[in-house]
């Protein structure tokens, strides 16, 4: 009956496994390192037994927790199987040599692998790294510590004098891991029964014989927290990693647990030391670096970045032994007080590996990679020898277990039994049958019936001396043992293990390799290095009888909340497997720290957990302190189901496809001097910062995918994502820096200047201080790098960067909005500014250590591929820029996307001139009076220049336009479109108005808004050649002097004097404007289109290349066409992009009349041909008396030069004085520097730098306002 049961659970354990593996992936209850969070009520270091017990408790007692665990997530299913898999999982670090003398250092191997073999002066060590840590590759023996060995004097008083106050803990433990034996009524196992002969033959009495209790599943169902488990298929795969489901792990634990109610796992952290914070805060700062993107940083050979969190409340240490006494020896360096007993009394408690190789029984202990349906070798360890508890000295007990080698070890075992055999002085075989028995093994594998299956494992715990010794040496752990092999203990067990072995006819092997790798003994238990103390003083011991670490060695005062919760607290071998007395240690160390931080652990059971459906409980938080108060916003690096994604780069909507770590440095001036940042402020404060030695760094580790991009109905693709990792610069307090989900864009366009794509870095990041601050920096590649390698190396190598004060309102809205919040630099107060670069030897690494994402090598290859192809291809369109395909006119929709500010009139006008031509006059009223003490409403009359219209004074493309900006101010403001303006009836090869022509326009808007609205003085704004116009027609009287209160003239106004390069096309041997009219007619079009006549395309394509400086090159035809008509109409740095793509709607063209007579005006305004007659004669020119008059210039004008406005300044100040008849001065001139022609009106910033100049005028003469 009991046979037809084993099959039965046997069958449905198969049914389950096959299930399981239909179902895909493995759950994922760690976090990518980019959702940490700033700050923790708990941190937890490690993730084994003592660690995955602090972590469940806190979390239970309503803390927020964050662990942090070395090594990978790893589930059932994808432990390694083979030898070869194994070995990838292999870490070997530590010294060769003889003890405490010189030594050699040892470092390869994996170091993310499931094994760390730690090699020390003596002994080497076994560990596990994983979440899980030591319960993934234990033996799953519980076995309690007998009271003779609590009782010892090395012990605190509060466990010697009372060794039974830890059963209330092992039986909390026993709750949890449900520890049981081996069941009676499943198939006995060869090697147990072998085992029991041995017991009987050595006269072991019966009771000191049993089964033990372990934690392996014998049934299906969910263990105690809630996880679904499989019962054994007796595999033998227990100590490299069980992939049946039935090992009662702390993953499936405690953990589990602790994820459940909402503590957060990170995997791959190594932590490197803890530091006290002596600020308000309190609490601690966990330093540690993060190994995720380990192949990437292989690969490029960068170090990864140094990060840390703040742990509000407490520390539970749960390294293992070693881990965390080089933890905190690493911290005591770092200026952490604690006990000069640190890293003293290490123990490797007492363990001896021993084989019987070749009995004359089978044994099946060497488990093969499938466990076998027929005789299968069963779990690791299932029955022993427990010589503990007997009268006399506790130190003489020992535990004699027996085991199974895993498939991964058994290939390795046979050369290395037959080398240690011979070693060890034993014989060859001394009869034919075993001599064919282990060439049988050599031939056929340990599993055939060959001297292997005849093999026996023995493993064997004791009392060592407890006297080892963990050091730092250069800032690495070096285990030191003295060789303790010929001790009477070692011996007395040595010699009842080699009859034993003798007793089944085996050959006794101690330790293979012991003489091989330079007789080294081995111990998968290593305790101690933060021992406990005996008199609760830092004079004996790292920790008090709770854990807590002393913070001195003459004192019992500790540093409150750190606690060691591992094996590393244990101050003396327990002769014993550790993890019952380990964990039960832990519940009594996080029990204390509950009771007396007033906490209370909750005992509600989970149910069955669903790690698909997200953690089932989440206890209230207290409230937040500073910026933690942003912890649990959304992540959007945690999946719905609950699985973590692999990367923060799916926050962005799209898989991550290519991750990569850049590293720039340079130097960065602390300053609170600076109201906000300014391009113009960064080359300054890094002069400073140089000169002061204000060095900084910044390493992150970028993760970014292709994404479509839209903007001002303009669409594409661009790469963007999230960054993460540190920021340091001494001279800013708070360094270092920890940056988690910040943002990326790679050749973002830019919003100004067109042509310019950007990469932006924009984050927030915490100080160790509790400082939130802002980082924004971006690198500009604009136009100036075209045909210029080494600018375009300079301008994606160089980081400019402002730093700025982030209050807690700002934080929170910046995280609520996500993405969205990146869409403008800092505001503000600035912090520190200055230059990062990114160096060649820099860049090379980045370059190496580039990853793409991909389920298969094509996958991979072709993320990479699209991802390179994208950046050269941006990077040489910007090289290249002039040889670019040109950009035309824009449709309507694009057009209408692009407008952020449509101002429309409020009101238009059909003016008729005296000759008849008809224009438009448009009117905007003023917003609102909002109070009596406004003034009152006065118009303003604004004229364009040639070949635009109104929309250079009421352009949609940008925020604040000039209408705006004066019926804001409470001005009705009038344009006039005239007849050389943009207006489709001027187009044409027979229209040849001028500019003296449209004077006769504003004459009849003049006298339309005097007759309609106020027969008042008016007050004129004019640009270019509609200045030239009304100053045509006020020289010759057209308009009379009378009607007009004021004037500014922008660019020039009776004295046209052109720009070099216009100066240059007027000298032309042969007269441009003649030259097209016979080529092309007699109208020139500043919008062209892909489907112009051939003459027009081939001008377009010559165009490109018109001499300018690299700056203000484009790909722009329109732009390339207005240039050649005018001169260039801006600098291309204040027009934004929007503006620039649209220059078509802005512009229509001019007639080679105008521009003949243009070109005739040598200095001064002219009438029409023939005769071009001057106009600029001391009888006209007395017609501008008293009318007060404001000129201005760009400096860096290409259309008119500023002398233009400087000659009429000058003629009017000698002929009519600076002063006004009733006092002040009647003339002003003002040259803006940086600013062209037209984008004195047009430019993204004219409202802040031109405008006010303008309203300051006019205010002064029309309300009579002085400003200062």
């Amino acid at each position: 009956m009991s046979s037809k049961l084993y099959q039965r659970l046997s069958s449905e354990c198969d049914d389950a496994c096959s299930a399981d593996a239909s179902l895909g992936a493995p759950p994922r209850i760690s976090k990518p390192v980019e959702a940490l969070q700033y700050s923790y009520d708990c941190v937890v270091i490690g993730s084994g037994y003592g660690g995955s017990i602090a972590a469940s408790r806190m979390a239970r007692a309503g803390q927020s927790v964050c662990l942090l665990e070395r090594g990978q997530e790893r589930w059932p299913g994808e432990y390694p199987l083979t030898s070869k898999q194994a070995l990838r999982q292999v870490r070997l670090s530590g010294h060769v040599g003889k003890p405490f003398s010189e030594s050699t250092k040892v470092q390869c191997g994996n170091r993310d692998g499931m094994y760390h073999i730690v090699v020390g002066h003596g002994q080497t060590a076994v560990v596990a790294n994983g979440l899980g840590g030591g319960s993934l590759i234990n033996s799953n023996v519980f076995l309690e510590a007998d009271a003779g060995t609590l009782a010892m004097e090395v012990w605190p008083p509060q466990i010697r004098n009372d060794p039974q106050c830890l059963e209330k803990y092992y039986q909390r433990v026993r709750r949890v891991l449900e520890p049981e034996p081996y069941p009676d009524d499943w198939p006995a196992l060869h090697r147990t029964q072998v085992f029991r002969e041995q017991a009987e033959r050595l006269g072991v009495p019966k009771d000191r014989f049993r089964k033990v209790p372990q934690t392996t599943r014998f049934r299906p169902g969910r263990n105690a927290c809630g996880v679904a488990m499989a019962p054994s298929t007796r595999s033998g795969h227990d100590t490299t990693g069980l992939n049946d489901g039935s090992k009662t792990t702390t993953l499936v634990t405690y953990l589990a647990d602790a994820w459940n109610w909402g503590a957060e796992l990170f995997s791959q952290c190594e932590v490197r030391h803890v530091e006290k914070v002596r600020d308000e805060r309190g609490g601690y700062l966990v330093f540690f670096i993060s190994h995720q993107r380990r192949q990437q940083q292989r690969g490029s050979g960068w170090q990864p970045p140094l990060r840390w969190v703040h742990a509000r409340s407490a520390v539970f240490l749960g390294a293992g032994a070693i881990g965390t006494t080089e933890i905190l020896l690493r911290s005591k360096a770092m200026g952490l007080c604690v006990s000069d007993t640190l890293g003293e009394g290490m123990s490797g408690n007492g363990d001896m590996l021993a084989f019987g190789y070749n009995t004359d029984r089978r044994v099946n202990a060497m488990a093969s990679a499938q466990a076998a349906r027929r005789d299968p070798v069963g779990p690791a360890i299932n029955a022993a020898i427990d010589m503990r508890g007997q009268p006399g000295n506790p130190l003489d007990g020992f535990v004699i277990q027996e085991g199974a080698v895993p498939p991964a070890l058994s290939p390795l075992l046979q050369p290395l039994l037959d080398v240690s055999s011979v070693l060890s002085g034993s014989s060859v075989p001394k009869n034919m049958r075993k001599r064919l028995a282990r060439w049988k093994s050599r031939l056929r594998g340990p599993y055939a019936c060959g001297a292997m299956q005849k093999t026996q494992v023995l493993l064997a715990m004791s009392h060592d001396s407890s006297q080892g010794r963990l050091r730092l040496e250069n800032d690495e752990p070096l285990l030191q043992f003295q060789q303790g092999s010929g001790s009477d203990r070692v011996t007395r067990v040595r010699s009842l293990l080699a009859e034993a072995v003798e007793a089944v006819g085996g050959t006794p092997v101690y330790d293979p390799g012991y003489g091989v790798l330079g007789n080294h003994q081995v111990t998968v238990h290593p305790l101690g290095g933060a021992t406990m103390s005996r008199d609760n003083t830092g004079a004996h011991g790292v920790t008090n009888h709770a854990g807590e670490v002393f913070s001195g060695t003459d004192t019992s005062a500790t540093h409150r909340g750190l606690v060691v919760v591992d094996g590393a607290a244990v101050p003396a071998a327990l002769g014993v497997n550790p993890l019952a007395t380990i964990s039960a240690l832990a519940e009594r160390a996080v029990d204390e720290y509950a009771r007396t931080a007033g906490l209370v652990i909750s005992k509600e059971h989970n149910g069955s957990i669903d790690f698909a459906a997200g953690p089932g409980r989440l206890p209230q938080r207290p409230l937040r302190q500073r910026h933690a108060d942003a912890e649990k916003q959304p992540d959007p690096a945690a999946a719905p189901d609950g699985h973590s994604k692999q990367s923060p780069a799916s926050a962005h909507g799209q898989p991550p496809s290519i991750a990569f770590t850049e590293c720039m440095a340079g130097f960065v001036h602390a300053s609170t001097s600076a109201a906000a940042c300014a391009e113009a402020d960064f080359a300054p404060s890094y002069r400073v910062a140089k000169l002061r030695g204000e060095t900084a760094r910044l390493l992150v580790q970028a993760d970014v995918s292709e994404a479509p991009w839209r903007q001002h109905g303009v669409s594409g693709r661009q790469y963007s994502g999230s960054i993460n990792g540190t920021f340091v610069c001494a001279s800013l307090p708070g360094s270092p820096f920890m940056i988690r989900r910040g943002d990326l864009q790679i050749f973002q366009p830019a919003e100004a200047p067109p042509e310019t794509s950007r990469f932006v870095y924009d984050f927030d990041m915490a100080g160790t201080d509790g400082r939130l601050v802002r980082f924004y920096g971006y690198k500009t590649v604009d136009a100036s790098t075209s045909f210029s390698p080494v600018r375009l190396w300079k301008a994606l190598t160089t980081l400019f960067v402002c730093i700025t004060e982030l209050n807690d309102q700002e934080a929170a809205r910046r995280e609520e909005n996500g993405a969205q919040r990146r869409a403008a630099p800092a505001q503000g107060r600035v912090l520190a500014q200055g230059i990062l670069r990114l160096g060649v030897r820099s860049f090379r690494k980045q370059l190496l250590g580039m990853e793409a994402a991909g389920d298969t090598i094509q996958d991979r290859t072709r993320n990479m591929s699209r991802f390179m192809r994208y950046f050269a291809g941006k990077a040489l369109g910007h090289l290249l820029l002039p040889l670019q395909p040109l950009r035309y006119a824009t449709t309507t929709t694009a057009a209408q996307a692009a407008y952020v500010n449509p101002t429309s009139p409020t009101r238009s006008y059909t003016i008729v001139a005296s000759d008849g031509v008809q224009t438009v006059l448009h009117m905007w009223e003023p917003e609102p009076r909002v109070s009596a003490d406004q003034p009152p409403v006065e118009n303003l009359f604004m004229i364009p220049g040639a070949s635009v219209d109104h929309q250079i004074f009421a352009l949609p493309t940008i925020p604040l336009n000039a209408v705006n900006y004066f019926t804001r101010a409470g001005y009705r403001v009038f344009v006039t479109v005239h007849r050389i303006g943009l207006q489709d009836a001027g187009r044409g090869d027979g229209d040849s108005w001028t500019t003296y022509d449209a004077r006769l326009d504003l004459r009849a808007c003049i006298q339309f808004i005097r007759q309609f609205w106020s027969p008042a003085k008016l007050y004129t704004i004019a640009h270019c050649m509609g200045s030239v116009a009304f100053a045509s027609g006020l020289l010759d009287g057209t308009i009379p002097a009378d009607w007009i209160r004021g004037i500014t003239c922008s660019q020039v106004f009776a004295h046209p004097v052109w720009s070099p390069s216009n100066v240059v096309k007027k000298a032309s041997p042969v007269p441009l404007d003649r030259l097209y009219a016979r080529l092309a007619g007699g109208w020139f079009d500043c919008r062209p289109g892909p489907c112009d006549r051939p003459v027009q395309r081939a001008i377009n394509q010559l165009l490109r290349f018109y001499p300018d400086s690299a700056r203000e090159r484009c790909s722009s035809a329109a732009c390339h066409r207005t240039t050649f008509l005018f001169g260039r109409c801006w600098a291309h740095e204040n027009l934004n992009r929007a503006t620039h793509d649209h220059i078509d709607r802005f512009f229509g063209g001019a007639s080679m009349a105008l521009m003949q007579m243009l070109m005739q005006m040598d200095g001064n305004v002219t009438g029409n041909a023939p005769g071009y007659k001057v106009l600029t004669g001391a009888e006209n020119v007395e017609r501008l008396r008293g009318i007060p008059i404001f000129l201005f210039s760009g400096e860096a004008s290409d259309v008119l030069s500023p002398a233009a406005t400087e000659k009429t300044y000058a003629l009017l100040c000698s002929r009519f004085g600076l002063a006004a008849e009733g006092g002040g001065i009647q003339y002003r001139r003002k040259v803006f520097p940086g600013y062209g022609h037209l984008d004195c009106w047009m430019g993204r910033d004219a409202w802040r730098d031109v405008y006010p100049s303008v309203r300051e005028e006019v205010d002064r003469v029309v309300r009579g306002v002085e400003r200062r």
